[in-house]
């Protein structure tokens, strides 16, 4: 069954860090549609969510606050032993901090997505996807949460009343209970843009992935991941966009409630 649709696409920017620099942020801006930016804890710096907000906002692109654990070094990227109670606090710090920025700047914040392990730790944690989806609802039930298809996340932004995107991921390979494979492993990334074009236009068409087990997973495409850090993530941003013109699908950001 052929599902026509209208996807966002996300990258996560912002994630340069005083004189450490990650991604091609200004070249990758016009071809999404959402943008997630660090807000200091896995990546980013003051004046580097300054300047992200700012390039977003000249650009019309919808901003999202993208927080992290606390772990620089790691990238966010190393599971924590945090409770839902210290997750809750950390999130509303960092959804506080980017969001004052973009308020400085005369704009408005769309979203929240978690970054990295609090990302997939939330996604198969009941009890900390609900710290994170209250975190957002109490600091504006107006955003839209992100949140891996089909995740815990985002049933806890459900119950909640929130707005959610659910997210696919074009360069991510599958398991069979719909979960990336861990970047842990060599076959977690999909190094063929071609299969990755492939494999995203099939989730948003069709609404299927198959998994590295060669199991078809029901999956339910809101909006769609590009990672900006990779060595040929400008070309792929680009080689997306005209495969969707291609099949005849567009792109704009979730609406927001």
């Amino acid at each position: 069954m052929t599902l026509p649709q209208t996807v966002d696409l996300n990258c996560d920017l912002g994630e340069s860090y005083g004189a450490y620099r990650m991604g091609n942020d200004e070249a990758i801006l016009p071809y999404v549609t959402s943008a997630n930016i660090a807000c200091g804890f896995h990546a980013g710096d003051p004046s580097v969510m300054k300047k992200t907000v700012r390039n977003a906002l000249e650009l019309q692109v919808a901003i999202g606050a993208h927080p992290g654990l606390p772990d620089l070094v790691g990238f966010g990227r190393r599971e924590m032993a945090v409770s839902p109670e210290e997750a809750y606090d950390m999130t509303v710090y960092q959804i506080g901090a980017l969001g004052a920025f973009v308020t400085a700047e005369g704009g408005r914040l769309h979203h929240v997505k978690p970054h990295g392990a609090l990302y997939n730790m939330a996604a198969v944690n009941p009890a900390l996807a609900e710290s994170l989806a209250e975190a957002v609802y109490k600091v504006n039930p107006s955003l839209v949460l992100y949140g891996l298809a089909g995740s815990e996340l985002i049933k806890a932004g459900e119950k909640l009343g929130l707005q959610t995107a659910q997210e696919v991921f074009a360069d991510r390979t599958y398991q069979q209970d719909g979960t990336l494979t861990s970047r842990r492993q060599s076959d977690a990334l999909i190094s063929d843009p071609e299969l990755a074009l492939q494999q995203v236009v099939r989730m948003v068409r069709e609404g299927k992935v198959l998994s590295l087990q060669g199991m078809e997973v029901p999956i339910k495409a809101d909006t769609i991941c590009l990672h900006g850090d990779g060595p040929h993530a400008l070309s792929f941003a680009r080689q997306i966009r005209e495969a969707f013109q291609a099949e005849g699908i567009s792109v704009q950001a979730v609406p927001a409630l």
